[in-house]
């Protein structure tokens, strides 16, 4: 066995591997770039090295310093986790020709699996089932319209060395067919390098399933069952599964015999998945084979209670697997959610900076103890305090869940996102709590256009309506009972005009522009040793019972006997003294007030934000790379402003109205911050 291991990655996948190298008694090498010179995978490892300035071309894409990395540092193999050079057979290969062992398939094995025109073909001749289409590269725009025709609308238009939704189309016209092969084939170009294109049959109502491998050095192959990969955003997975709710036991099995049929044909050893577009009617078609760990293979871990990173390790140094297919298990539901620095309030675009805060929820299960079964598990490569910087992607940690069936799992998933704490950038755990409470989502009733279809306008906080809205302004009345109860303790006070604390209050809920709500409420029978107290709302009454101290950002507690967690937050927005209620994706933001005050409040004027209309504004934080007008010019609404980079994501801005240029208040090469004005129109 290896004594030490180089893993030429970064962030969770990196702490990840380390977790399991760690348990096998192996040393660990962790690179890092210059923004990542404090990441947690650098503290995790035993040694680390830099290699490079922050952009991924100048570090984790450098082959030469990775491999200068593993000779400095003694390390005997490289783990490349996924994405970068993890399926970069040009990479493999050369780590292999000097001497280095690579933890993933042979690099024959990655470049016949690479290209997905001849991967298709390698498919169709190990009796996989393939989707109806024409694999060979397509020359003219003219020539993808009249396969197109000849196929059948609708179809798919794809680059050939395409991956995570770029170089992707789909056409249901001529017209579209047209357009479709054009910007996709220049997509192409400009992110891979390859502008070969291809066309396909388009699978109405598609499920994306998926099949794990496990392969060694002696000719076994095993299949570990599937993935539900369908709830996807813009082809990118956000919730995976397994198993998957739709599939039967017929259809499984045929996928996991042609699955391990492909892998047998291109002598695949190391983990590895098929992944398969499956119709309504359970047929089911070869998409692709990801030649490297995947991101959700926490779920396989979790039922069949193997660890898939160990088994990487051992098979890279040349053991037979332990297991043969009669041995693999299928216990339990098991559900992944992606948890993304992004903003799904704000058309999801990237946020970075600093985590003020990050509390996970607490870990009943371990990445590299798969003796642990039925609890919550979190993946992650950062920590509180730490950096999530603009030059890498948007994902910050993994929260997986595994239950007895999936409606356990899915009621774990909801309770554990209540309690995942993630202050000072924005995340898309709202979202993630909208598609777990969706009725469609818990039926198992959904496909790859489940969320074009339910939120193709935009998420937005009506999309989270709450089960029990009164629970919420009863939540914000009980923390504010903690707080005056707190303050009227202080010793000190002047007589006569020390805190004292009533029962009737009334909570006012902050709404956009001043629409402002307000409820009465009555805390009754509150007891500061038990944390206990009743709150009245209307005709309900709720018995809350927690030991939460004041300035805690998690809440867990019982209401009316039963458990629940949720966030608070004190000072949000405008007003200092508002409390933010957080709880089953819905938001509060609340004033708690003695009914007289609330008489006043509302009294008050409501101040307008000023009038930014005139301003091109930042909306995510990034890298200004491009500012297309100048003083004096003049712009027709539609026209390009502005270019912002960030999470390696290009996002263009446009004028919203014609106008001319007054003043440029941001250069080329500037990182900016929300909101923060790029170009000013004259009045």
């Amino acid at each position: 066995m290896f004594k030490k291991i180089l893993i030429a990655n970064r962030g969770e996948i990196a702490c990840r591997v380390i977790k399991t190298a760690r348990k096998m008694g192996i040393q660990t090498v962790a690179v890092y770039s210059d923004a990542d010179k404090d990441a947690r995978h650098v503290e995790l490892a035993d040694e680390a090295v830099n290699i490079g300035p922050a952009p991924s071309r100048d570090s984790y894409l450098q082959a030469d310093k990775i491999i200068a990395a593993c000779k400095q540092t003694g390390a005997q193999a490289v783990h490349p986790g996924y994405g970068f050079l993890s399926e970069n057979a040009g990479f493999a290969k050369r780590v292999e020709e000097e001497g280095i062992i690579f933890i993933g398939p042979k690099h024959y094995s990655i470049a016949a699996m690479g290209d997905k025109i001849e991967s298709k073909k390698l498919a169709g001749a190990a009796g996989v089932n393939c989707i109806p289409g024409v694999n060979d590269a397509i020359e003219t725009a003219e020539k993808a319209v009249e396969i197109a025709k000849g196929i059948g609308y609708p179809v798919m238009i794809k680059a050939s060395a395409g991956g995570g939704g770029k170089g992707l189309r789909v056409a249901f016209n001529d017209k579209e067919a047209f357009e479709g092969f054009t910007s996709c084939r220049n997509e192409a170009r400009n992110s891979f390098g390859d502008d070969r294109v291809f066309i396909e049959k388009f699978v109405e109502e598609p499920r994306h399933i998926e099949i794990q491998l496990l392969g060694d050095s002696h000719g076994n192959v095993v299949y570990l069952n599937e993935r539900e990969c369908s709830i996807q955003r813009r082809h990118q997975k956000v919730i995976e599964e397994a198993p998957s709710p739709f599939i039967s036991d017929a259809t499984r099995k045929a996928m996991g015999e042609q699955a391990v049929a492909l892998a047998k044909a291109v002598k695949y050893q190391s983990a590895g998945t098929v992944e398969f577009v499956v119709g309504k009617d359970q047929s089911f078609y070869f998409l692709e084979m990801n030649t490297r760990l995947q991101v959700e293979h926490p779920v396989t871990e979790c039922i069949t209670g193997l660890d898939l990173v160990e088994l990487m390790i051992r098979v890279a140094a040349g053991e037979k697997l332990p297991i043969a297919q009669k041995d693999v298990q299928r216990n339990g539901w098991a559900i992944e959610c992606r948890i993304n620095a992004e903003d799904p309030f704000r058309s999801f675009l990237p946020s970075t900076g600093r985590l003020v805060r990050f509390q996970p929820p607490r870990e009943t299960m371990f990445a590299a103890d798969t003796s642990q079964l039925f609890g919550v598990r979190v993946d992650t490569g950062v920590q509180d305090g730490g950096e999530i910087p603009m030059f890498y992607d948007s994902m910050i940690a993994k929260l997986i869940v595994h239950g007895k069936d999936r409606k356990e799992a899915i009621a774990k998933m909801r309770e554990a996102l209540n309690g995942f704490v993630i202050r000072g950038i924005s995340s898309n755990i709202p979202f993630q709590a909208a598609l777990l409470a969706h009725p469609k989502f818990v039926a198992g009733d959904f496909n790859t256009g489940f969320i074009a279809e339910n939120y193709g306008k935009g998420f937005h906080a009506e999309d989270v309506p709450h089960e029990d809205p009164s629970f919420l302004l009863a939540l914000a009345a009980y923390v504010n009972r903690r707080m005056l109860g707190r303050a009227a303790g202080i010793s000190g006070q002047l007589p006569g005009h020390g805190v004292t604390v009533g029962e009737e209050f009334a909570v006012v809920g902050l709404g956009a522009a001043g629409q402002n709500t307000t409820h009465p409420v009555t805390v009754r029978n509150y007891q500061a040793q038990t944390g206990s107290g009743t709150v009245e709302v209307g005709a309900k009454s709720y018995e809350i019972c927690s030991n939460w101290h004041l300035g805690g950002a998690r809440i867990r507690g019982t209401v009316n006997g039963q458990p629940f967690a949720a966030q608070v937050e004190r000072g949000v927005g405008r007003n200092p003294l508002a409390i933010r209620i957080a709880h089953n994706g819905t938001r509060l933001d609340a004033l708690v007030l003695t009914p007289r005050a609330a008489q006043l409040h509302a009294l008050m004027p409501y101040k307008a934000p000023p009038d930014m209309s005139r301003y091109v504004l930042s909306p995510m934080p990034g890298l200004l790379v491009d500012v297309a007008v100048q003083v004096g010019q003049k712009v027709q609404a539609g026209e390009r402003v502005a270019v912002i980079e960030a999470m390696k994501m290009e996002n263009v801005l446009f004028a919203v109205a014609d106008g001319v240029v007054g003043k440029v208040l941001a250069a080329k090469g500037e990182s900016l911050s929300v909101d923060q004005p790029i170009v000013e129109f004259q009045a």
